[in-house]
Protein backbone atom coordinates (compact mmCIF):
# COMPACT_ATOMS: atom_id res chain seq x y z
CA UNK A 1 0.00 0.00 0.00
CA UNK A 2 1.75 3.38 -0.88
CA UNK A 3 -1.16 5.71 0.46
CA UNK A 4 0.32 7.42 3.73
CA UNK A 5 -3.13 9.39 4.44
CA UNK A 6 -6.54 9.64 2.78
CA UNK A 7 -9.28 12.73 4.33
CA UNK A 8 -12.44 11.72 3.11
CA UNK A 9 -15.39 14.81 3.65
CA UNK A 10 -13.37 16.19 6.93
CA UNK A 11 -15.67 19.31 7.60
CA UNK A 12 -14.54 21.86 10.63
CA UNK A 13 -16.73 24.47 12.35
CA UNK A 14 -16.27 27.46 14.99
CA UNK A 15 -18.95 27.80 16.95
CA UNK A 16 -19.01 31.58 18.40
CA UNK A 17 -21.41 33.88 19.91
CA UNK A 18 -22.55 34.92 16.79
CA UNK A 19 -23.29 31.80 15.34
CA UNK A 20 -21.15 28.88 13.76
CA UNK A 21 -18.32 29.56 11.10
CA UNK A 22 -18.19 26.64 8.62
CA UNK A 23 -14.14 27.23 8.31
CA UNK A 24 -13.86 23.21 6.17
CA UNK A 25 -16.66 22.43 4.44
CA UNK A 26 -16.32 18.87 3.42
CA UNK A 27 -12.72 18.09 1.75
CA UNK A 28 -11.32 14.71 0.40
CA UNK A 29 -8.33 14.07 -0.85
CA UNK A 30 -5.08 11.18 -0.35
CA UNK A 31 -1.45 11.95 -0.26
CA UNK A 32 1.12 8.95 -0.85
CA UNK A 33 4.83 8.16 0.79
CA UNK A 34 7.16 11.03 -1.10
CA UNK A 35 4.50 13.04 -2.27
CA UNK A 36 4.30 16.79 -2.11
CA UNK A 37 0.86 18.20 -1.89
CA UNK A 38 0.32 22.15 -2.17
CA UNK A 39 -2.80 23.82 -0.28
CA UNK A 40 -3.21 27.59 -1.86
CA UNK A 41 -6.24 29.95 -1.57
CA UNK A 42 -6.82 33.12 0.24
CA UNK A 43 -6.36 34.07 3.78
CA UNK A 44 -9.58 32.41 5.55
CA UNK A 45 -9.73 29.70 3.06
CA UNK A 46 -9.61 26.81 5.47
CA UNK A 47 -6.31 25.97 4.72
CA UNK A 48 -4.44 26.47 7.98
CA UNK A 49 -7.59 25.34 10.10
CA UNK A 50 -7.76 21.47 8.36
CA UNK A 51 -4.14 21.14 9.03
CA UNK A 52 -5.05 21.56 12.87
CA UNK A 53 -7.44 19.24 12.23
CA UNK A 54 -5.22 16.76 11.24
CA UNK A 55 -2.86 17.06 13.79
CA UNK A 56 -5.49 17.18 16.46
CA UNK A 57 -4.31 20.85 17.73
CA UNK A 58 -7.59 22.53 16.66
CA UNK A 59 -8.61 24.67 20.19
CA UNK A 60 -11.96 25.97 21.42
CA UNK A 61 -14.20 27.02 19.38
CA UNK A 62 -13.18 25.18 16.60
CA UNK A 63 -14.69 21.18 16.68
CA UNK A 64 -14.34 18.72 13.87
CA UNK A 65 -17.79 17.82 13.10
CA UNK A 66 -17.38 15.22 10.40
CA UNK A 67 -15.49 12.92 8.40
CA UNK A 68 -12.37 10.64 8.79
CA UNK A 69 -8.95 11.31 8.49
CA UNK A 70 -6.58 8.16 8.01
CA UNK A 71 -2.64 8.02 8.84
CA UNK A 72 -0.93 5.04 7.95
CA UNK A 73 -4.75 2.75 7.87
CA UNK A 74 -5.13 4.13 11.73
CA UNK A 75 -8.21 6.69 11.65
CA UNK A 76 -6.23 10.19 13.48
CA UNK A 77 -10.01 11.50 14.81
CA UNK A 78 -10.40 8.27 17.51
CA UNK A 79 -7.07 9.16 19.01
CA UNK A 80 -6.90 10.41 22.22
CA UNK A 81 -4.77 13.47 23.42
CA UNK A 82 -1.97 11.06 25.09
CA UNK A 83 -1.63 8.73 21.52
CA UNK A 84 -2.05 11.76 19.18
CA UNK A 85 0.59 13.59 21.14
CA UNK A 86 3.44 10.52 20.59
CA UNK A 87 2.38 10.65 16.57
CA UNK A 88 3.32 14.33 16.94
CA UNK A 89 6.96 15.27 16.33
CA UNK A 90 7.34 11.30 15.70
CA UNK A 91 5.76 10.76 12.38
CA UNK A 92 3.64 14.25 12.31
CA UNK A 93 4.93 17.12 12.43
CA UNK A 94 4.35 20.45 11.24
CA UNK A 95 6.05 23.62 10.39
CA UNK A 96 4.13 26.81 12.05
CA UNK A 97 3.71 30.11 10.50
CA UNK A 98 5.18 32.25 13.44
CA UNK A 99 7.68 31.19 14.96
CA UNK A 100 7.79 33.00 18.07
CA UNK A 101 4.39 31.85 19.43
CA UNK A 102 6.27 27.96 18.60
CA UNK A 103 9.58 28.81 20.33
CA UNK A 104 9.42 28.66 23.93
CA UNK A 105 10.93 31.63 25.22
CA UNK A 106 12.54 30.83 28.21
CA UNK A 107 14.51 27.86 26.70
CA UNK A 108 17.56 28.10 24.90
CA UNK A 109 17.58 26.76 21.00
CA UNK A 110 19.86 24.05 21.72
CA UNK A 111 16.85 22.54 24.51
CA UNK A 112 14.43 22.73 22.49
CA UNK A 113 16.13 20.99 19.33
CA UNK A 114 17.44 17.88 21.65
CA UNK A 115 14.04 17.83 24.15
CA UNK A 116 11.70 17.05 20.87
CA UNK A 117 14.94 14.22 20.48
CA UNK A 118 14.86 12.57 23.64
CA UNK A 119 11.01 12.99 24.10
CA UNK A 120 10.28 10.37 20.64
CA UNK A 121 13.62 9.02 20.61
CA UNK A 122 13.99 8.10 24.75
CA UNK A 123 17.05 5.61 24.41
CA UNK A 124 19.49 8.51 22.56
CA UNK A 125 22.55 9.61 24.14
CA UNK A 126 22.99 13.23 24.78
CA UNK A 127 26.03 13.67 22.76
CA UNK A 128 24.49 12.15 19.67
CA UNK A 129 21.03 14.42 20.36
CA UNK A 130 23.50 17.30 20.17
CA UNK A 131 25.17 16.17 17.17
CA UNK A 132 21.90 15.81 15.36
CA UNK A 133 20.66 18.77 16.70
CA UNK A 134 23.99 21.08 15.02
CA UNK A 135 23.37 19.01 11.74
CA UNK A 136 19.70 20.15 11.62
CA UNK A 137 20.97 23.85 12.07
CA UNK A 138 23.56 23.53 9.53
CA UNK A 139 21.14 21.59 7.39
CA UNK A 140 18.94 24.42 7.44
CA UNK A 141 21.60 27.38 6.85
CA UNK A 142 22.16 28.72 10.32
CA UNK A 143 25.77 29.72 10.53
CA UNK A 144 27.55 29.30 13.68
CA UNK A 145 25.56 26.42 14.68
CA UNK A 146 27.13 25.95 18.04
CA UNK A 147 26.95 29.37 19.00
CA UNK A 148 23.19 29.51 17.97
CA UNK A 149 22.25 26.79 20.24
CA UNK A 150 23.43 28.41 23.38
CA UNK A 151 20.99 31.18 22.37
CA UNK A 152 17.16 32.07 23.19
CA UNK A 153 14.99 32.87 20.75
CA UNK A 154 14.74 36.43 21.05
CA UNK A 155 18.08 36.57 20.52
CA UNK A 156 17.77 35.42 16.74
CA UNK A 157 16.77 37.05 14.00
CA UNK A 158 12.90 36.46 12.47
CA UNK A 159 14.93 34.53 9.45
CA UNK A 160 16.59 32.57 11.96
CA UNK A 161 13.59 31.42 14.36
CA UNK A 162 11.82 30.15 11.66
CA UNK A 163 14.74 27.95 10.23
CA UNK A 164 14.88 26.64 13.74
CA UNK A 165 11.40 25.30 13.40
CA UNK A 166 12.10 23.68 10.13
CA UNK A 167 14.97 22.10 11.54
CA UNK A 168 13.04 21.09 14.85
CA UNK A 169 10.52 19.97 12.51
CA UNK A 170 12.50 17.73 10.79
CA UNK A 171 14.80 16.08 13.54
CA UNK A 172 12.80 13.21 14.24
CA UNK A 173 13.10 12.13 10.55
CA UNK A 174 8.16 12.27 10.47
CA UNK A 175 6.59 10.49 7.76
CA UNK A 176 4.23 13.43 7.11
CA UNK A 177 5.43 17.09 7.87
CA UNK A 178 2.85 19.81 7.47
CA UNK A 179 4.48 23.26 6.26
CA UNK A 180 2.45 26.30 6.83
CA UNK A 181 3.95 29.23 4.99
CA UNK A 182 7.29 27.32 5.93
CA UNK A 183 9.70 30.63 3.98
CA UNK A 184 7.72 33.55 4.19
CA UNK A 185 10.32 35.06 6.40
CA UNK A 186 13.11 34.07 4.64
CA UNK A 187 14.76 35.48 1.88
CA UNK A 188 14.98 34.06 -1.35
CA UNK A 189 18.17 32.73 -1.38
CA UNK A 190 17.66 30.97 2.09
CA UNK A 191 13.88 30.43 0.47
CA UNK A 192 15.69 28.16 -2.38
CA UNK A 193 18.10 26.33 0.43
CA UNK A 194 15.06 25.36 2.27
CA UNK A 195 13.31 23.75 -0.58
CA UNK A 196 16.09 22.29 -1.93
CA UNK A 197 16.46 20.32 1.70
CA UNK A 198 12.93 19.25 1.97
CA UNK A 199 13.34 18.03 -1.69
CA UNK A 200 16.16 16.09 -0.51
CA UNK A 201 14.92 14.69 2.05
CA UNK A 202 11.26 13.63 0.76
CA UNK A 203 13.71 11.42 -1.76
CA UNK A 204 15.52 10.01 0.85
CA UNK A 205 12.96 8.97 3.37
CA UNK A 206 9.87 9.20 1.30
CA UNK A 207 8.26 11.78 3.77
CA UNK A 208 5.18 13.30 2.79
CA UNK A 209 4.75 17.30 2.58
CA UNK A 210 1.42 19.28 2.93
CA UNK A 211 2.86 22.52 1.52
CA UNK A 212 0.27 25.42 2.60
CA UNK A 213 1.30 28.47 0.97
CA UNK A 214 0.28 31.79 -1.15
CA UNK A 215 3.04 31.86 -3.18
CA UNK A 216 2.35 29.88 -6.39
CA UNK A 217 5.91 29.94 -7.43
CA UNK A 218 6.84 27.82 -4.64
CA UNK A 219 4.31 25.87 -5.49
CA UNK A 220 5.53 24.77 -9.03
CA UNK A 221 9.07 24.92 -7.78
CA UNK A 222 8.50 21.30 -5.36
CA UNK A 223 4.76 20.13 -5.13
CA UNK A 224 3.87 16.76 -6.86
CA UNK A 225 0.23 18.19 -6.71
CA UNK A 226 -1.79 21.05 -5.69
CA UNK A 227 -5.42 21.77 -3.97
CA UNK A 228 -7.11 24.84 -4.59
CA UNK A 229 -9.17 26.04 -1.60
CA UNK A 230 -11.69 28.59 -1.52
CA UNK A 231 -14.60 29.17 1.24
CA UNK A 232 -13.70 25.96 3.27
CA UNK A 233 -13.79 23.85 -0.13
CA UNK A 234 -11.60 22.35 -2.22
CA UNK A 235 -12.44 23.69 -5.43
CA UNK A 236 -9.71 22.24 -7.66
CA UNK A 237 -7.45 19.34 -7.70
CA UNK A 238 -4.55 17.94 -9.69
CA UNK A 239 -1.13 17.45 -10.68
CA UNK A 240 0.94 20.83 -10.34
CA UNK A 241 0.71 20.33 -14.63
CA UNK A 242 -3.31 20.36 -14.17
CA UNK A 243 -3.34 23.55 -12.36
CA UNK A 244 -0.57 25.12 -13.95
CA UNK A 245 -1.49 24.61 -17.61
CA UNK A 246 -5.13 23.27 -17.20
CA UNK A 247 -7.06 25.10 -14.67
CA UNK A 248 -10.49 24.37 -14.68
CA UNK A 249 -12.07 26.57 -11.65
CA UNK A 250 -12.65 30.26 -12.68
CA UNK A 251 -10.67 30.86 -8.47
CA UNK A 252 -7.82 29.00 -10.14
CA UNK A 253 -7.99 31.07 -13.19
CA UNK A 254 -8.15 34.04 -11.66
CA UNK A 255 -5.54 33.52 -8.85
CA UNK A 256 -2.49 32.43 -11.87
CA UNK A 257 -3.83 35.38 -14.19
CA UNK A 258 -3.09 37.69 -10.94
CA UNK A 259 0.25 35.90 -10.77
CA UNK A 260 3.15 37.56 -12.02
CA UNK A 261 5.63 35.23 -14.43
CA UNK A 262 9.44 35.17 -14.75
CA UNK A 263 8.60 33.97 -18.22
CA UNK A 264 6.32 36.19 -19.42
CA UNK A 265 7.93 38.71 -22.24
CA UNK A 266 4.80 39.92 -23.47
CA UNK A 267 4.46 43.04 -20.27
CA UNK A 268 0.72 41.41 -19.96
CA UNK A 269 -0.71 43.69 -17.20
CA UNK A 270 -2.17 41.61 -13.94
CA UNK A 271 -5.62 41.11 -13.30
CA UNK A 272 -7.02 40.66 -9.89
CA UNK A 273 -10.14 39.42 -8.55
CA UNK A 274 -12.38 41.65 -7.97
CA UNK A 275 -14.54 41.09 -4.96
CA UNK A 276 -14.65 40.25 -1.42
CA UNK A 277 -13.78 36.78 0.63
CA UNK A 278 -16.90 34.95 1.27
CA UNK A 279 -18.60 35.93 4.47
CA UNK A 280 -18.26 32.83 6.53
CA UNK A 281 -20.83 33.20 9.11
CA UNK A 282 -23.52 33.98 6.15
CA UNK A 283 -22.34 31.73 3.29
CA UNK A 284 -24.84 31.18 0.15
CA UNK A 285 -25.98 27.48 -0.07
CA UNK A 286 -24.07 27.06 -3.78
CA UNK A 287 -20.80 27.89 -4.92
CA UNK A 288 -18.92 29.87 -2.27
CA UNK A 289 -17.19 31.50 -5.24
CA UNK A 290 -20.00 32.59 -6.75
CA UNK A 291 -20.72 36.12 -5.92
CA UNK A 292 -17.07 37.18 -7.11
CA UNK A 293 -17.27 35.01 -10.48
CA UNK A 294 -17.53 36.36 -13.79
CA UNK A 295 -19.10 33.45 -15.22
CA UNK A 296 -21.70 32.96 -12.64
CA UNK A 297 -25.01 31.28 -13.64
CA UNK A 298 -28.10 31.68 -11.00
CA UNK A 299 -27.77 27.59 -10.49
CA UNK A 300 -24.13 28.43 -9.06
CA UNK A 301 -25.76 30.54 -6.37
CA UNK A 302 -28.11 28.14 -5.21
CA UNK A 303 -26.78 25.11 -5.32
CA UNK A 304 -23.20 23.52 -4.40
CA UNK A 305 -21.70 21.71 -7.20
CA UNK A 306 -20.14 18.46 -6.80
CA UNK A 307 -16.87 17.60 -7.38
CA UNK A 308 -16.38 16.64 -11.80
CA UNK A 309 -13.27 14.34 -13.03
CA UNK A 310 -11.71 15.91 -16.04
CA UNK A 311 -8.61 13.28 -15.99
CA UNK A 312 -7.79 10.49 -13.31
CA UNK A 313 -5.47 13.01 -11.41
CA UNK A 314 -7.86 16.14 -12.06
CA UNK A 315 -11.18 17.13 -11.16
CA UNK A 316 -12.98 20.63 -10.40
CA UNK A 317 -15.98 22.02 -8.09
CA UNK A 318 -17.63 23.96 -10.63
CA UNK A 319 -21.04 23.98 -12.70
CA UNK A 320 -19.84 24.62 -16.04
CA UNK A 321 -17.94 21.84 -16.11
CA UNK A 322 -21.53 20.00 -16.20
CA UNK A 323 -22.19 20.14 -19.52
CA UNK A 324 -26.21 19.31 -18.96
CA UNK A 325 -25.92 22.68 -16.38
CA UNK A 326 -24.43 24.96 -18.45
CA UNK A 327 -25.94 24.29 -22.20
CA UNK A 328 -29.14 24.76 -20.20
CA UNK A 329 -28.31 28.20 -18.35
CA UNK A 330 -26.87 29.37 -21.74
CA UNK A 331 -30.00 28.16 -23.97
CA UNK A 332 -32.58 29.65 -20.96
CA UNK A 333 -30.44 32.91 -20.53
CA UNK A 334 -30.37 31.22 -16.97
CA UNK A 335 -27.10 33.31 -15.58
CA UNK A 336 -26.74 35.87 -13.19
CA UNK A 337 -23.70 39.04 -12.91
CA UNK A 338 -21.69 38.51 -9.94
CA UNK A 339 -22.21 40.86 -7.08
CA UNK A 340 -18.52 42.35 -6.59
CA UNK A 341 -18.18 46.06 -7.24
CA UNK A 342 -15.31 47.92 -8.47
CA UNK A 343 -13.32 48.01 -11.92
CA UNK A 344 -14.08 44.75 -14.33
CA UNK A 345 -11.79 41.96 -14.23
CA UNK A 346 -10.61 39.70 -17.32
CA UNK A 347 -13.98 39.11 -17.95
CA UNK A 348 -14.67 35.78 -19.55
CA UNK A 349 -12.17 33.16 -20.02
Amino acid sequence: MNTLLEVQNLTVSFFTPVGEVKAVGGISYSLDYGEVMGIVGESGSGKSVEAYALLGILEAPGKVTGGSVRFEGTELLEQDRREMEKLRGAKLSMIFQNPMDSLNPVYTIGSQLTGVLRKHKPGISSKDARARALEMLTLVGITNPRRRMRQHPHELSGGMRQRVMIAMALICEPQLLIADEPTTALDVTIQAQILELMKRITDKTRMAVIFITHNLAVVAEICDKVSVMYGGYIVEQGSAEDIFYRPSHPYTRGLLRSMPRVDDETGQRLIPIEGTPINMLEPNPGCPFAPRCDSCMKICVRELPGSSALSESHSARCWLLVPEKASAAVSSGDTASPVHSGPEGGGHD
